[in-house]
């Protein structure tokens, strides 16, 4: 089977957005055989589209690509680039895109728990790595320490997530005070940095290496520190209803990105060579990005550190069990 990308209509789907914020769940899943059950006819369908950002989380969804991982699946995946996750929750919840890759856990867990949309998680896509995501201020800014964060402002993809929410905890472990966030698409920190209209950015790869190369900015805080060191951050997203619809195809989706994760974590040069196609990297840039962790399984006891992260900061109302989430 044949599988290319496909434009996403970014305008639209941010319209729509606006009036659906925060519309979605979390769950997860995992699959460890290598391939159909024996007597298996095959996924109940066959095309998928994914709807992926341009970050370092995405590199299996390509190296499953590129490497024919869907097609010895009998999958046509088809990959709808985009800036933000939550830009996709319209199209997610239309049947437009069957999942969505680099899927913020905290945007849908919030949702999940106000049961605007019911999305499973089909497989974990990061955690944190030292440096894969650091805030950056300019190399003559005035802020020299975390402590002099508080009250700037800083650029966040989307506010209240994943971004803020470990900077928060990482801040508060030093016990100083928080920033004030606003938020700006990825590709849009390095100019808003650059213009003074925040004092930081908060930026993962591979925007944090070319953000770092390109303005010389300086990395003030890491970003993957402790107390949220390798926490899970992204995820594959699906609705329920698509999960049980379609139990052979996201299992077999399921196994392509697990055996694609495998690669990329024993191979991060098979990553490096990836993301210069889908990432605004050159090859050169690709080589000293931070990578994060691919998972190739769903842990919710990982996932479980999150939920108690955003319980404890306001984010979740009252408990979740990851486990609940999954697809099995």
């Amino acid at each position: 089977m044949t599988m290319r990308q496909v434009p996403l209509d970014a305008g639209k789907l941010i319209a729509v957005a606006i009036t659906l914020v925060m519309t979605a769940v979390a769950c997860g899943g995992e699959s460890h055989s290598d391939g159909p059950a024996p007597g298996d006819n095959g996924p109940e369908k066959s095309t998928i589209t994914v709807a992926a950002l341009p970050l370092a989380d995405d590199a299996p969804l390509y190296l499953a690509q590129d490497r024919g991982l869907f097609e010895k699946e009998g999958l046509d995946v088809r990959i709808q680039p985009v800036q933000q996750s939550i830009q996709a929750l319209p199209a997610l919840s239309k049947g437009q895109v069957d999942v969505i890759a680099s899927a913020n856990y905290v945007t849908f867990l919030q949702a999940h728990e106000k049961g605007t949309l019911d999305v499973r998680v089909l497989a974990e896509g990061a955690r944190v790595a030292p440096h894969m995501m650091d805030v950056l201020v300019p190399k003559d800014s005035d802020i020299k320490s975390v402590a002099d964060l508080k009250g700037k402002k800083v650029a966040v993809n989307i506010l209240n997530n994943i971004q803020s929410l470990t900077l928060n905890a990482i801040l508060a472990k030093e016990g100083v005070g928080r920033p004030v966030y606003r938020q700006i698409p990825f590709p849009q920190m390095g100019p808003a940095l650059e213009k003074g209209q925040v004092d930081a950015v908060h930026a993962p790869e591979p925007f944090n290496s070319a953000l770092q190369k390109e303005l010389n900015a300086r990395v003030l805080v890491d970003g993957g520190s402790a107390p949220v060191e390798s926490i899970p951050i992204s995820g594959y997203v699906t609705t329920g209803q698509y999960a049980d619809k379609y139990p052979k195809t996201a299992a077999a989706f399921q196994r392509a990105i697990a055996t694609a994760a495998k690669i990329a974590t024993e191979d991060p040069s098979a990553v490096r060579e990836q993301l210069p196609k889908y990432a605004k990297v050159t090859p050169d840039q690709a080589k000293s990005i931070h990578l994060p962790a691919y998972p190739e399984t769903t842990d919710p006891g990982q996932l479980a550190r999150l939920t108690e992260l955003m319980e404890k900061q306001g984010l979740l109302k009252k408990p979740v069990d990851p486990a609940t989430l999954l697809v099995k």
